[in-house]
């Protein structure tokens, strides 16, 4: 029987000295030479090289834990097929900035139950627990309470939203004026507008804090907000845009349509959705599809002023979600209106209704005056000037798309350039028609990082485990990274080709003293992918569920660090970017050390990795 030596007084993970002389992103690292005869390190040894390593002594009560765990009930309706349990994090964004997103923790379909609870495992520096209701037609997301979250079956529909009367008197086109295109070879557009808009703004229902919080979470975990991020993707992954992004008018009810939200990031760019307005056109399917030109046609289609932002929102307000003011949609018949041609609140049905946004900020006027279609085809004239079209967009993109959750019809525009479709955000009610766009937020991963050598480096990379909770009973455990120079393989995983007794290396094909994945530079192994049936009440939390290491070569198992041991073993709640080769934790994040020293401070310390420090 081999020999097992202990680590550290209860020893599980051993964070070692690291290498500070240089920056090893782009660098591969030679292996170490092999080792010597094993000997025991003592605990006074271990302690003494951890405290070279950090630098500082570490909390007694530090369990190195940064999960918390627990369940939720869940109650539906018979309507509702999947309930998803969500957690709403922030983690570091594409430059390693921090950013919020939904992470799917849990979920269940139902088969015609109504009630089920779910168990989880959370960052503890969370920002709340959220349960997504889904059916082939709705998406409900209700913020959980108390342990509980349930869905109430629909509300009625409403010919005008809750607390809202449509004005009164008859209202006609006041205004006739050439679009900004003109300047720019189409003549054939002409905008109409109201003389004054004060009466056709209606004092909106402020949403619910609870709505509130479901907003923020969904709409910029899914169309993350920030110029860095191209989300052009996600909106053609929907299939509705451009073409297909035109709703269609029920005929029963008057459109509202209310301005929910803007980022423009007024003051460094001249106010650009504060200075612009929302106009909107309609027309007729076939009277398209016989068009020569079909693009042409809709250019060609009077183009109504519905809404002057600024009236909608503070001039330096910026990202504020606030539903203050609606406006109702007038059809003012077929073909081209004049002055005095009056409006009706009520569109006649199957027509298709098309959205623009007019800037008219004189900050770079008069290149970036002018009007930006949702549907991209319509855009090529605006978007001659070079950041357009030199932008992810290109020249006709979209840039309008549409989000469909708790019962909202949400309309996201990208007016300017970045591609992250959020600078204008409105909700539109009432008589028309959006397929149902399903939002798909990712699972949470839980990260696995062991240092495999009582005197270790401490880059917590000899060994790295991701997983994933698909559903009750499913956890999927991906190798992503070895770093380890000895023979190591996986305890307690011990399903498909991660067997108690495979080797590491052999996993990946490749030989003992190789390192995988944790080199900038080299060589990209795809991680190695096992699949395990687990209890519904599952939980990392507990010991006997994790995995732990074995090094084959030195006789050594090192498990998940415990309360008062030094760091050998974490689990970190998210896709942690674990530190380079020889690049010790604590340089590539730097709070790590504060977290260590006091329990309850600095829990998101894994959010905030150091450029070039980390995998």
């Amino acid at each position: 029987m081999k020999k097992l030596f202990p680590i550290a007084i209860c020893g599980l993970l051993l964070f070692m000295g690291c290498s500070k002389s240089k920056d090893l992103f782009d660098t591969p690292v030679d292996p170490p030479s092999p080792p010597g005869p094993v000997t025991p390190d003592s605990n006074d040894e271990i302690s003494a090289n951890v405290q070279k390593v950090f630098g500082t002594t570490f909390d007694p009560n530090q369990d190195w834990c940064t999960t918390t765990s627990g369940e939720v009930k869940i109650t539906a309706n018979a309507s509702i097929q999947t309930v998803q349990l969500l957690v709403y994090v922030s983690e570091p964004g594409l430059q390693d900035e921090p950013v919020t997103s939904m992470r799917v923790l849990n979920e269940a379909t139902l088969n015609g139950q109504t009630t089920v609870t779910l168990y989880y495992d959370a960052p503890i520096d969370n920002q709340g627990l959220f349960v997504a209701f889904i059916s082939d037609s709705q998406y409900v997301l209700k913020k959980v309470v108390n342990g509980e979250a349930n869905i109430n079956d629909a509300a009625k529909t409403r010919a005008l939203p809750a607390g809202l009367t449509l004005p009164t008197g008859e209202y006609s086109i006041g205004v006739i004026e050439d679009s900004y295109a003109k300047q720019r070879g189409w003549t054939n557009e002409l905008l109409y507008e109201l003389s004054d808009y004060s009466a056709q703004r209606m004092n909106a229902t402020p949403y619910s804090d609870e709505l509130t919080a479901a907003f923020r979470a969904m709409v910029f975990s899914y169309f993350k907000n920030g110029r860095s991020y191209n989300n052009l993707p996600l909106v053609k992954s929907s299939g509705f845009y451009n073409e297909n992004a035109y709703p269609i008018t029920t005929g029963e009810d008057p459109i509202i349509v209310s301005p929910v939200y803007k980022c423009d990031r007024g003051e460094e760019y001249g106010n650009e959705v504060w200075n612009s307005d929302l106009y909107y056109y309609y027309f007729k399917e076939d009277d398209m599809n016989s068009a020569s030109d079909p693009v042409a046609y809709l250019q060609s289609l009077p183009k109504y002023k519905a809404i002057p932002f600024k009236d909608c929102f503070g001039e330096h307000e910026d990202d504020v979600i606030n539903r203050r003011y609606s406006y109702a949609l007038m059809y003012f018949g077929d073909g081209t209106p004049s002055l005095g041609t009056k409006g009706s609140y009520y569109f006649p049905v199957g027509y298709k209704i098309g959205f623009m946004v007019r800037a008219k900020t004189s900050s770079e006027a008069p290149k970036k005056q002018g009007e930006l279609y949702g549907d991209g085809r319509l855009n090529n004239k605006i978007n001659s000037w070079p950041n357009f079209s030199s932008s992810h967009l290109g020249t006709d993109g979209p840039r309008l798309a549409w989000l469909t959750f708790n019962g909202k019809k949400i309309m996201c525009f990208e007016s300017g350039t970045d591609a992250d479709f959020n600078d204008v955000i409105l909700e539109v009610e009432g008589g028309i028609e959006i397929p149902f766009i399903p939002i798909e937020p990712e699972y949470n991963k839980y990260t696995f990082c062991f240092e495999d050598t009582p005197l270790g480096d401490y880059d917590m990379n000899d060994i790295v485990i991701k997983a994933v909770r698909k559903n009750e009973t499913t956890v999927e455990y991906s190798i992503i990274a070895c770093g380890a120079y000895d023979e190591i393989c996986i305890k307690n995983i011990n399903c498909g080709v991660i067997t108690n007794d495979a080797e590491v290396h052999a996993l990946f094909g490749k030989t003992a003293n190789t390192f995988i994945n944790t080199q900038g530079g080299s060589e990209v192994c795809p991680p190695v992918t096992a699949t395990k049936t687990v209890p519904k009440t599952f939980s990392f939390l507990v010991a006997d569920n994790c995995p732990y290491i074995y090094d084959m070569t030195t006789n050594i198992e090192v498990r998940l660090s415990k309360k008062g041991e030094d760091p050998h073993g974490i689990m970190i709640p998210n896709d942690f970017k674990y530190p380079l080769e020889r690049v010790c934790i604590k340089d590539a994040y730097l709070e790590f050390n504060n977290w260590g020293e006091k329990t309850i401070t600095f829990t998101d310390w894994y959010t905030k990795p150091v450029a070039g420090k980390v995998y």
